[in-house]
């Protein structure tokens, strides 16, 4: 339980990760935060290194995020610790490291090429593990474009195994048949709702699944409520159209009734919420790989204790799907290794 591989990679990683967006800090398109507030980088480096101690071995960060600031801090905390560790990166955003704004996204192979020497600088190392596309909805013909580019970057030793962070099924699916060495899907779910749908993809290609937004960008934290409002510096302050759990700030009603249907399930057996979040998915599905975003120590401290309590009961989880409202599916039978 405590591990689980990058999928047909073989590279193996803790059964928990660390997302490490937010410790980039602030970066915007125009007006919009894209980050969450303002971050204290000590804290963050504690933070890294307190998830190491715990038995952490898998980061995940974006070039994009905090506009390479998060990467930074990322070779600041992980110094003299590179070995123990697995880091992905992802590419395909573009920025300004300066002005901290983003740019269009750039899904073209000359970037790949300039963007993994970007990231292996700002990490300070010479490979990455996991190298991760980062456009959820490029389409397949200029993805494929990308799979000898990557694939030359694991022979030049730059990288080690890729994948794309993508919800689309499809767009998995014809990644990963093209792509010898394609070893993992990233993709949105949590007990509250989620990218169902490629889990079969993943299963079909034996991926693995790394799940951003494992506890709901926050709400299955335990810390927000109705009246709960966010600051407009934090991206879910000023949510765009994709943050579904916030609207306007404040958290969305439907899915803090749903947090309320199954709390008294994902808290049982002395868990918190968020480690009942992160039981589900483990029990949903074996090749999930969860990577709650933590800006604390303890933050961390929580989710890395939710190692030591492991994934929920056969009868747990299905009550909680009754509860939800969602059929024991295909799509689950169909992703179990």
């Amino acid at each position: 339980m405590d591990t689980r591989f990058l999928g047909r990679s073989g590279i193996e990683v803790s059964a928990l990760g660390m997302g490490c967006w937010a410790i980039g800090g602030p970066f915007w398109a125009g007006a919009q935060p894209l980050g969450w507030g303002e971050v204290d980088d000590d804290e963050s480096i504690r933070a890294v290194r307190r998830a190491v101690e715990l038995g952490v071995t898998f980061f995940d960060t974006a070039n994009v995020y905090g506009a390479g600031h998060s990467e930074k801090i990322l070779a600041r905390a992980l110094e003299g610790r590179r070995d123990e560790v697995v880091i992905a990166t992802k590419f395909g955003g573009t920025f300004d490291e300066q002005t901290r704004q983003t740019g269009p996204d750039d899904g073209t192979p000359a970037n790949v090429e300039r963007s993994v020497r970007e990231s292996l600088r700002r990490l300070g190392t010479d490979y990455i593990d996991l190298y991760q596309l980062h456009i959820n909805s490029l389409p397949i013909p200029e993805a494929l474009d990308l799979v000898p580019v990557l694939e030359g970057l694991i022979d030049q030793g730059l990288i080690r195994a890729y994948g794309w962070s993508t919800d689309f099924p499809e767009r998995a699916d014809a990644f990963a048949t093209e792509g010898r060495r394609c070893a993992t899907i990233q993709a949105d779910l949590s007990v509250l709702r989620g990218s169902f749908e490629v889990l079969p993809v993943a299963a079909k290609h034996d991926l693995a699944v790394i799940i951003r937004g494992p506890l709901a960008m926050g709400l299955l934290g335990g810390r927000y409520s109705a009246t709960s409002e966010l600051p407009r510096d934090d991206v879910r302050g000023l949510s765009p159209e994709w943050m579904t759990y916030f609207r306007d700030g404040r958290p969305t009603p439907e899915f803090l009734t749903r947090i309320d249907a199954v709390r008294d399930i994902l808290t049982s057996n002395g868990r918190t919420l968020a480690q009942g979040a992160l039981a589900w998915l483990w029990a949903f599905d074996a090749r999930t790989i969860p990577i709650p975003g933590c800006r604390t120590v303890a933050q961390v401290e929580e989710n890395a204790g939710a190692l030591r309590h492991g994934p929920l009961t056969e009868p747990e989880l299905a009550e909680i799907e009754r509860l939800m409202g969602r059929a024991q599916s295909d799509a689950r039978a169909d992703a179990r290794p």
